[in-house]
């Protein structure tokens, strides 16, 4: 994955987010592959396009079905998904194996920090400094990322 642009697929029922996001998306230097409104079509385009990282709200348009999409396309598509939700306690403990969460109501700026943030972690294999604001990271990106290492050298 180094060297070239990241493949991102935006699954939001909300359409003024998802067109947002997408602009977002391109802003910071990635690849906007479309959105999904519902976890049918999530999968569905996932499974086709193949997306670097997903970024995945709870609540689709058929139900609370978000968490079920970014563990499919963790699992059997090769991506990783990122939460971007206002229901962040819904998330199960190991964060469906998405790489972290982005809790709703967020900035521009906040979302434009945390994709170029993941876009190094995905790129380079390792985080780039500390964490930002707005952005948690699952625990088991954290560690794959080396998190624990960087905070270390900063204390």
């Amino acid at each position: 994955m180094s060297g070239r642009t990241l493949d991102v697929l935006i699954v939001e029922d909300e359409m003024l987010l998802a067109i947002e996001l997408e602009y977002l998306v391109e802003e910071v230097g990635c690849h906007s592959l479309g959105c999904a409104m519902s976890s049918d079509e999530a999968v569905d385009l996932a499974e086709k396009l193949h997306p670097d990282l997903a970024l995945v709200d709870v609540h689709l348009s058929d139900g609370p079905t978000g968490v079920d999409v970014a563990r499919k396309i963790s699992q059997d598509c090769g991506g990783v998904a990122l939460f971007m939700t206002a229901n962040v306690k819904r998330l199960p403990e190991d964060f469906a194996g998405a790489c972290g969460v982005i809790g709703k109501p967020y900035s521009e700026h906040g979302v434009k920090t945390a994709l170029s943030y993941l876009r190094f972690c995905l790129q380079q294999g390792h985080v780039p400094g500390p964490v930002p604001v707005g952005l948690t990271l699952a625990p088991a990106y954290a560690a794959l990322w080396g998190l624990d290492d960087v905070l270390q050298q900063t204390a």
